[in-house]
């Protein structure tokens, strides 16, 4: 009797609990069955990165998933790390969703992305595998409040089980904003930026560097030669969205 009185309070308790703060949609208002979903709209909305992938960077590739292949900006361009994986193409509900946690507040919304990430990777993570997020310059860091790579690192953690090294790597110079530069233009922005963080225990590591979104994947790959200057011996790039094509 007892046992049962417990089980109506505590089911009385979740429907109180949802009736008050309703579980809802990730990018809306509209109801969902679990905290961090996404509703049928926009579920159809965000393009999930599914089928043949790129290797290198995660982009989608035509035709079926037939092994490891690569793109052709990862077939021109030497990339400094062993292998990517992306969760979303940006564009549509990704784009809002990358534009909601890098400047809208919405910290929350790195939960159920590192999930979607996470089930990306899944091939590559290990227990052993340290996430190492890539870093923002710590005037950008005062301005923004938090650093939303930082966010989806720590939550990936927790889904592996694995340890995030927060300050493995420092933004020791401030660099002007990548968006609407050509390719080369990125890679000399942030050259010499980026290193590894003093007393950093990347040597021999598995790294998995983690950050919101790659287009040329320049600042990617200065994070990949600090890590590699860092003893790292391997290195995986990890991004919720890929840009599809460079600009």
């Amino acid at each position: 009797m007892a046992i049962t009185l417990q089980r109506v309070a505590r089911r009385s308790a979740t429907v109180l609990r949802e009736a008050l703060y309703p579980t809802t949609c990730m990018m809306c208002d509209e109801r969902v069955q679990e905290d961090g979903a996404l509703c049928p709209a926009c579920w159809a909305d965000t393009p999930f990165l599914t089928g043949a992938c790129c290797d290198m960077c995660g982009t989608g590739l035509p035709g079926q998933d037939d092994g490891v292949a690569r793109c052709d900006d990862c077939l021109t361009f030497a990339r400094p790390w062993d292998e990517g994986r992306a969760a979303l193409a940006y564009g549509g509900g990704a784009r809002r969703l990358v534009l909601a946690l890098k400047h809208g507040d919405r910290t929350e919304l790195a939960k159920g992305a590192a999930r979607w990430m996470h089930r990306s990777a899944r091939d590559i993570l290990t227990p052993e595998t340290l996430l190492v997020p890539v870093p923002v310059h710590r005037w950008r860091l005062l301005r923004r409040r938090y650093n939303q790579a930082a966010l989806l690192a720590r939550q990936l953690a927790r889904l592996t089980g694995g340890t995030c090294a927060m300050m493995a790597l420092t933004r020791h110079r401030a660099t002007l904003s990548q968006d609407h530069r050509s390719v080369p233009d990125r890679f000399a922005n942030i050259a010499g930026s980026i290193r590894c963080t003093a007393g950093a225990t990347v040597a021999g590591r598995h790294v998995a560097l983690v950050d919101d979104v790659m287009t040329s994947g320049a600042t990617l790959a200065a994070c990949a030669d600090a890590l590699r200057q860092g003893g790292a011996s391997r290195i995986s790039v990890l991004v919720l969205a890929r840009v599809a094509k460079d600009r």
